[in-house]
């Protein structure tokens, strides 16, 4: 494992800076580990990284947030993860990294190339449903379910740290959900333990980086 402390340090850093301020960003730290690593081993070990860094960015981000979206989203994305949780069991090594290579491009298509509306839409309790149901799923296998979270919070145009906020709370609620069903299937079996809380150090540190980018005048995310 020491051999891959590079890489990982960096989806770490990476992980943080998504939570402080850049949520699509923590979304491609299990695909780019999944590089030199299988890809639930890689979920298993950047959980308990994004459940410090979630706690980060609840305090960061504590007073802004839109209840009626939490509302919505939060049902959905744990509909999502017992989805997942039933699906995971019967899905072989080579699906579940072909899925995460398409979660890491379909992250990258959403964050550069997505058509956003013209017009501001409402919160939609029918669209927050089927978004929140695809990002659960996806949050659960890869910690991807930050583009299907920003294919429905987006075209609200909600203020950038409202926005940011919202997502942090979600995630953080939805990671610790993810808890009971990860250990149920062993992903935590043979977990270095040690390595994962030095990490977790590493997301906290940007987690505040990602606040202070956020905080500038042009965020990179919208």
């Amino acid at each position: 494992m020491t051999e891959l402390l590079p890489w990982l340090v960096v989806a770490a850093l990476i992980i943080g800076i998504g939570k402080g301020g850049f949520p699509v960003a923590a979304a491609l730290a299990v695909p780019f580990l999944a590089l030199v690593m299988n890809p639930v081993k890689a979920a298993a070990l950047v959980l308990p990284v994004l459940i410090v860094a979630d706690c980060a960015a609840l305090w960061l981000y504590r007073r802004h947030h839109s209840r009626r979206n939490l509302a919505i989203l939060l049902p959905a994305m744990v509909l999502g993860l017992v989805i997942a949780t039933l699906i995971v069991p019967y899905a072989s090594e080579p699906l579940l990294l072909a899925f995460t290579g398409c979660a890491g491009l379909w992250t990258v298509w959403r964050q550069w190339f997505a058509w956003r509306p013209a017009t501001t839409r409402n919160a939609s309790v029918a669209s927050g449903a089927f978004w929140g149901i695809v990002a659960g799923i996806t949050s659960f296998l890869t910690h991807s379910g930050a583009p299907a979270t920003h294919a429905y919070l987006l075209p609200q145009s909600l203020p950038k740290l409202i926005l940011t906020g919202t997502m942090a709370i979600t995630f953080a609620i939805v990671n610790f959900a993810k808890i009971p069903s990860y250990s149920a299937l062993g992903f935590f079996d043979g977990l270095n333990w040690p390595l994962a809380a030095g990490l977790a150090g590493v997301g906290v540190l940007g987690a505040f980086l990602g606040r202070f980018l956020a905080e500038m005048p042009e965020p990179l995310y919208m």
